[in-house]
């Protein structure tokens, strides 16, 4: 039974990737920096649970503020370009925030264990549910109640007529742009979410684990 309820936990965490990037595509854009804004999000909800000892909630809300505002930085320079170069820039964003925390070396004592990220080597020792008491069942209904609350907002907004606006912008930018709508901010801000989104997706999958490594992939997983 365990197997089947950590599946479904895994269904649910891989759900809120789609859905932020359903954010980004609505806009007719195509970002590959998911990788690194996951990785923000893992490192950053990791060390506040882990070495800040933050309540769970209060991390996750923390790491995808710092993954938006990390996003706003970022798109500024970024969605002034399309199609193949958005491309480009986002993979070298990805590729900047994989070196980052490949040399990044932080590390605590706590007991007889030093915990904290450690490079190439990732970070051990993260095991919030476990220590809290949580059980597999407690920790599935968590990860759906999030994806659920999500899906509902976006579904919302897409019946708005903010959802229209994202359409039109999405299937002819010019068109949108003639009846006085700004797409590159429209663009810049849907970004943002959905890369808040990404953070809050990996985030929330760290503490169902024991560590973060990134032996044997091209970005922190």
């Amino acid at each position: 039974m365990d197997f089947y309820l950590g599946l479904a936990q895994i269904i649910g965490i891989h759900t809120l990737l789609g859905l932020s990037a359903y954010c980004v595509l609505l806009t007719g854009q195509v970002s590959l920096a998911q990788a690194g804004f996951f990785a923000i999000g893992a490192y950053v909800a990791a060390m506040l649970t882990v070495l800040a000892e933050w309540p769970l909630i209060a991390a996750l809300l923390a790491a995808a503020l710092i993954a938006g505002t990390v996003a706003c930085a970022v798109g500024f320079p970024a969605l002034r370009v399309k199609g193949l170069m958005l491309v480009v820039a986002t993979i070298a964003f990805g590729e900047a925030v994989r070196l980052f925390f490949f040399n990044f070396d932080y590390q605590v004592t706590k007991g007889n264990v030093r915990v904290g990220p450690l490079g190439g080597e990732g970070f051990r020792q993260i095991r919030y549910f476990p220590e809290h008491g949580w059980s597999t069942l407690e920790v599935v209904l968590f990860v759906w109640t999030v994806v659920t609350l999500i899906m509902v907002a976006l579904w919302w907004m897409d019946q708005s007529r903010a959802g229209a606006v994202l359409r039109a912008v999405g299937e002819d930018e010019v068109a949108a742009q003639s009846t006085g709508i700004n797409a590159r901010d429209l663009r810049h801000r849907l970004s943002d979410f959905g890369r808040a989104l990404q953070c809050l997706r990996h985030a929330a999958r760290r503490p169902l684990y024991p560590g973060i490594s990134d032996r044997g992939s091209a970005l922190p997983r």
